[in-house]
């Protein structure tokens, strides 16, 4: 599940970050016209992405929690600061956030962090 969660980061954030840099049409949709919050977004999503593939390649399944758990943070409360559910970034979010509570869970049980 570690794998596929970062897989699932790293195949999503690569194609939104380039959207992003180079404002691509689809982008204005979800993410509205450029400004300094988008690029502030944008800089949070390459660190995300950044943390992923090093994670990738060598996991550390509490470095992951730690990754995931803010990620299910923020997609969490995504249709709360938008004000939406119609929007198709806090959807996407909503999905990613899901897969990634049972990632979660499932290193919670296998590292026995329940004591």
């Amino acid at each position: 599940m570690i794998k596929a969660s970062l897989l699932l980061n790293i195949i999503v954030l690569i194609p939104v970050c380039y959207g992003l840099l180079s404002n691509a049409n689809w982008t204005q949709v979800g993410y509205g016209n450029p400004t300094p919050a988008r690029s502030i977004l944008l800089s949070v999503y390459i660190a995300i992405l950044l943390f992923s593939i090093i994670l990738l390649f060598k996991p550390d399944p509490k470095m992951v929690i730690a990754l995931l758990c803010v990620q299910i943070i923020y997609k969490f409360t995504t249709p709360f600061t938008v004000g939406t559910l119609t929007n198709s970034v806090v959807v996407s979010n909503i999905f990613i956030a899901i897969f990634h509570c049972i990632t979660v869970l499932v290193i919670w049980k296998e590292l026995n962090l329940s004591k």
